[in-house]
């Protein structure tokens, strides 16, 4: 019994590890994601500037913004090597497709190293026509 007890208190233990590792990872990006926005609206930072969290960061429904400012889509999710528009943000209702290898970086957004006009020129219809 005295086991039990003793495996219970470890795996209860283990659990608040967890939990606290990852609301401590929620509270680490919230903050990166106040420090860029206040950057943003008080015209602190340069328009290449902000945390930069890597592709890996990459989440549903974050803003795609191309490298002139002008906002592209809206993420529907990674798909391999490629970032799946929305096709309710697309200008002719249907999903597109940009390779990662043109994210330039990625705070609150997606920012893309190509201007709108070069994006939707070139984005692709399927992810397998994003491959290098």
């Amino acid at each position: 019994m005295a086991n039990t007890i003793k495996n219970n208190v470890a795996d209860v233990g283990d659990a608040v590890a967890k939990a606290a590792k990852d609301v401590g990872s929620r509270i680490a990006t919230g903050a990166e994601d106040a420090v860029d926005f206040v950057k943003e609206k008080t015209g602190m930072s340069d328009p290449g500037e902000g945390t930069d969290r890597g592709v890996a960061a990459i989440e549903d429904h974050m803003d795609v913004i191309a490298s002139c400012g002008k906002k592209v889509g809206v993420v529907d999710h990674v798909e391999g090597g490629a970032i799946k528009l929305t096709k309710n943000d697309s200008p002719d209702g249907q999903h597109h497709f940009v390779p990662v290898n043109w994210v330039a970086r990625v705070d609150r957004h997606v920012h893309l190293t190509k201007n709108s006009k070069e994006t939707e020129e070139n984005w692709k219809p399927d992810a397998s026509s994003c491959a290098c």
